[in-house]
């Protein structure tokens, strides 16, 4: 396994569990940072470059993240190594033998991530029982296939909008990454009136000033084709997306693709965090400064964690779709008056108010006095 330093504060992590299997080839590990609200619930990400601390920020977050929500969950990530385009046999063979290795950890709850979805979710839900985000078929509400956290994006952007003088009909959008995320939440904002000048995937960046269609790059994605190859638009590095000339900026794919040494070259007024842990802590206090109104991870992107909550108590989809419109808008508002009062950054002001309430929660565990 990786080396990572050894993280840890008064709110976690509980466990960090590693798993390896040499002899099929299965490296994974999960972290789950906190339970003081309930089972964890986190997604199961998979990419051949992953980490141990990457896995331990993205527990952390989920933390914040269902706090924030006011889910009755508390954190937890689980990290899997490999290519998640490799042949689906191998891919099940690998989540399967993963599930099972934490059949015990009755802690956690698997959800969809970067490089599972759905299916992989119903491979976990048939081996082990505890899975959120099944497809439709084993009475889920796939929340890929409706959007919900590009819904839960567009809802922030509403609320957002205004504190930065911007009226989101006409206002011009850069999508750094087009998946499940990205394209569903360049759909709604378009929408209610809003333009999308760029968007990225692995192989490009797509710019035109006059507007990119939507529907045309989804359709794109949905066959399994590149932005690289597409007519329209002009073609740029894949990170260029950054720093092209736009008024909302989504990071909506992989962590930190936002840095001390690219955060000057963003040129947007709003950047909302459709990736978890989309940039680094110095990239956000530079953008900070230079008055560019952030709206952090944990707050922005919750739509698909509430959506994955609700589903696992039974809930309807268009309950899903109220809740995530009623608690993300809130939360938005609240964070973002409170930068405004206090003159602090907006992830401190957003951990404020997620920490506050696991601490709450924390004071009725058991435990929790010596």
């Amino acid at each position: 396994m990786p080396e990572t330093r050894q993280l840890g504060d008064e709110l976690g992590p509980a466990k960090i569990i590693q798993v390896q299997q040499p002899d099929i080839g299965l490296r994974a590990v999960l972290v789950i940072d906190n339970v003081a609200r309930g089972p964890a619930i986190g997604g199961l990400r998979m990419a051949p470059d992953v980490s141990v601390e990457e896995c331990l920020r993205l527990a952390r977050a989920m933390t914040l993240k269902n706090a924030a929500a006011g889910l009755s969950h508390g954190g937890g990530k689980s990290v899997l190594w490999g290519d998640p385009r490799m042949p689906a046999k191998r891919k099940e063979h690998l989540i399967r033998a993963f599930a099972h290795a934490l059949r015990n950890e009755t802690d956690y709850i698997f959800g969809p991530d970067m490089g599972t979805d759905e299916g992989c979710m119903a491979w976990i839900k048939d081996e082990i029982g505890r899975a959120a985000g099944l497809p439709a078929a084993l009475g889920g509400i796939p929340l890929d296939e409706i959007g919900a956290t590009g819904w839960g994006l567009a809802q922030c952007a509403e609320v957002a909008a205004p504190y930065c003088g911007l009226d989101l009909k006409g206002a011009r959008v850069a999508m750094q990454g087009f998946g499940a995320v990205g394209r569903h939440a360049a759909r709604f904002l378009a929408q209610r009136g809003a333009l999308l000048v760029a968007a990225s995937d692995t192989s490009a960046t797509l710019h035109d000033p006059a507007g990119l269609d939507v529907e045309q790059l989804a359709a794109v994605k949905a066959g399994g084709g590149s932005f690289a190859e597409q007519p329209r638009g002009q073609k740029l590095a894949r990170d260029a997306v950054i720093a092209v000339d736009a008024d909302i900026l989504i990071p909506a794919a992989r962590p930190d693709v936002v840095r001390e040494e690219n955060a000057a070259s963003v040129r947007a007024r709003l950047m909302l965090q459709g990736a978890n842990i989309p940039c680094t802590e110095g990239a956000e206090k530079m953008l900070h400064q230079r008055g560019v109104m952030l709206v952090p991870d944990f707050i922005a992107n919750a739509g698909g964690v509430i959506c994955a909550a609700l589903e696992y108590r039974g809930s309807t989809q268009a309950a899903v779709f109220e809740t995530i419109a009623e608690k993300i808008r809130a939360n938005t508002a609240q964070v973002l008056a409170a930068v405004k009062q206090k003159n602090i950054l907006p992830r401190q002001a957003a951990v404020e108010l997620a920490a506050a309430r696991v601490r709450a929660a924390m004071a009725y565990r058991r435990f929790s006095i010596m």
